[in-house]
């Protein structure tokens, strides 16, 4: 099953004119920007290019801890691109560690390789970007091993309305209750989600928790996929299931198919022109945002008059860019809008990186066409 066939094709709307990109002139009349804001403001849309692979070899450090993040008493600096410029040795407090990331933002600049800075603070975005190497909560080791039911943790048997997981005696793993609730559900028709998503929602069992039944987050989430109370309540899950392991994986997929529901339209009528491996690999990628932040949120990414824009100039230009670049790209430039930031973009370069890891270490038989589903990714 494709998310996609080419009947659903619409004719293109043709973009608008691309944002003006900086000029020495402009770049002359200061050497700051007031706002983080301002820079992504002035970026062109073709500043895209390349942003997803950079973004993901900079996760992918601090998730494996490689590369510039080997050393976790460390930030690293990128650019709009995602584009790694320097590491910063942390200092022994928060505020000189702060000052030293604006030396260096400060240095960036003169030194021409960015065409300016910003200075960052407790409660202020800085640019370049700084992100910290240092993220304990991260064991992806661990977190697939749960997944696949190699540590204890991560083995079960039970039943949910009706779908029985397991026996006592031969338990099952997080990646057999993800195919059997799947399965259950599409045979009863309640979801239409194609199989070759299944990858996004093991990447998203490991990533969310690391396969910990009793996870919970300071914004309330809470089991192994960090749902909400109010998402659990209108899965029907009651308040004594709430951590039942089997109730998360089916109400995920019910968020998943009603958030696929509410974009679908939208995104064929933006993207429908694309080559159909190309659409499905933007929509994947947004439907891991929308899981993250919100359909709501990416729903405006393709329908507002303001924020749609990059969108409008991807599709008419997607020659340029690749599937990943355009959904990062639709976020970055209109990072600080809408309440949209940079936890979109690291939760969804996360999830892909957890999906690589997962192919690593097993067969490509592990889900049904996963070989051909990962590789091809953008």
């Amino acid at each position: 099953m494709a998310l996609f066939s080419r009947r659903n094709n619409v004719p293109l709307v043709l973009a608008g004119l691309v944002w003006s990109l900086f000029t020495p002139a402009s770049l002359a009349q200061g050497a700051a920007f007031q706002s983080w804001t301002d820079v992504v403001r002035t970026k062109a849309f073709d500043d895209s290019q390349g942003v997803y692979d950079n973004m993901m070899n900079v996760r992918r450090w601090i998730l494996t801890r490689s590369g510039y993040c080997t050393e976790q008493k460390r930030h690293v600096l990128f650019d709009m691109r995602g584009n790694f410029l320097k590491y910063v040795e942390d200092a022994d407090n928060s505020l000189q560690t702060q000052q030293r990331l604006n030396q260096s933002r400060q240095q960036l600049a003169q030194q021409g390789l960015v065409p300016a800075y910003v200075a960052g603070n407790s409660n202020t975005v800085g640019y370049p970007f700084a992100i910290r190497c240092h993220q304990p909560y991260v064991d992806l080791p661990l977190a697939i091993a749960r997944y696949l039911g190699e540590h204890p943790d991560g083995r079960l048997s039970g039943n949910w309305q009706g779908i029985s997981v397991g026996t006592p005696k031969k338990q099952a793993s997080l990646h057999e209750v993800l195919q059997t609730v799947y399965n259950r559900r599409v045979q009863q028709k309640k979801i239409t989600l194609p199989p070759n998503l299944l990858p996004d929602l093991a990447g998203m069992l490991i990533i969310e928790s690391g396969g910990v039944r009793e996870a919970k987050s300071k914004a309330n989430a809470r089991g192994i996929l960090q749902l909400t109370p109010t998402a659990l309540k209108d899965c029907g899950v009651p308040a004594n299931k709430h951590l039942h392991r089997i109730a998360q994986v089916d109400c995920a997929l019910w968020l998943f198919e009603r958030n696929h529901r509410m974009l679908q339209p939208v995104f064929v009528a933006k993207f429908g022109h694309l080559p159909e491996d190309k659409q499905e690999q933007i929509y994947r990628l947004l439907l891991i945002q929308a899981y993250h932040g919100g359909p709501g949120r990416v729903r405006s990414l393709l329908v507002d008059e303001e924020l749609s824009r990059p969108a409008s100039y991807f599709a008419a230009n997607h020659q340029q860019f690749s599937a990943g670049d355009i959904a990062f790209g639709m976020v970055f430039h209109n990072l600080g809008r809408n309440r949209l930031g940079f936890a979109s973009l690291y939760y969804t370069a996360d999830i892909r990186i957890a999906q690589q890891l997962l192919q690593s270490k097993k067969s490509p038989g592990l889900f049904p066409a996963l070989q051909q589903t990962l590789t091809s990714l953008p």
